[in-house]
C-alpha cells in the first residue's frame, strides 16, 4: 500500500511538473515577432502530453492493486518519461541561440524532472519485478 501511494503521488507530481512546468513554473520563449511559434513552443506543446500521461499512469498506479498492473504501469512511466527527455534535446529542441528561455530555464528543468522520473520508476519496476518474483517462488 505504501509502494501505490508513494509511486502515484510521485507520478502525478511530476507529470504536473512536466504538463505545466513549461506554462508557468520555468515558462519558454514568447511568440516570434511576427506573432508565429518558436520550435521550443511545439516542444512544449509536447512535453504538456506526456506530462498529463504520466499524471494519468500515477493515478492508476494510485489506484491498481496488482503487482503486474503497477510494474507495467511503472514501465509506461519510464518510457514515457525518456520520451519527455528526448522531446527537447533529441526529437523537437529549440531556438537556436544559448541565451534563450528555452535553452537556459525549460530545458535543463524538463530534462531534470524527466530523467529523475525515468530513473525513480525504473528503480520501482525493478523493486516490484522482485516482490513478484519473491511472492511466486521463483
Amino acid at each position: 500500500m505504501l509502494n501505490r501511494i508513494i509511486t502515484g503521488a510521485g507520478a502525478v507530481v511530476s507529470g504536473a511538473l512536466l504538463a505545466f512546468g513549461p506554462c508557468y513554473i520555468f515558462p519558454l520563449c514568447a511568440a516570434a515577432a511576427d506573432g508565429g511559434w518558436m520550435k521550443c513552443h511545439w516542444t512544449g506543446q509536447a512535453v504538456l502530453g506526456v506530462g498529463f500521461m504520466i499524471g494519468l499512469l500515477g493515478i492508476l498506479l494510485f489506484m491498481a492493486s496488482s503487482v503486474q498492473t503497477r510494474l507495467g504501469l511503472s514501465a509506461a512511466i519510464v518510457i514515457a518519461a525518456v520520451f519527455a527527455f528526448l522531446l527537447p534535446s533529441a526529437l523537437i529542441g529549440g531556438c537556436g541561440m544559448e541565451t534563450m528561455a528555452c535553452r537556459r530555464i525549460s530545458f535543463p528543468a524538463i530534462t531534470v524532472i524527466s530523467l529523475l522520473t525515468a530513473v525513480g520508476f525504473a528503480v520501482n519496476a525493478l523493486y516490484l519485478l522482485a516482490h513478484s518474483r519473491r511472492s511466486v517462488g521463483i
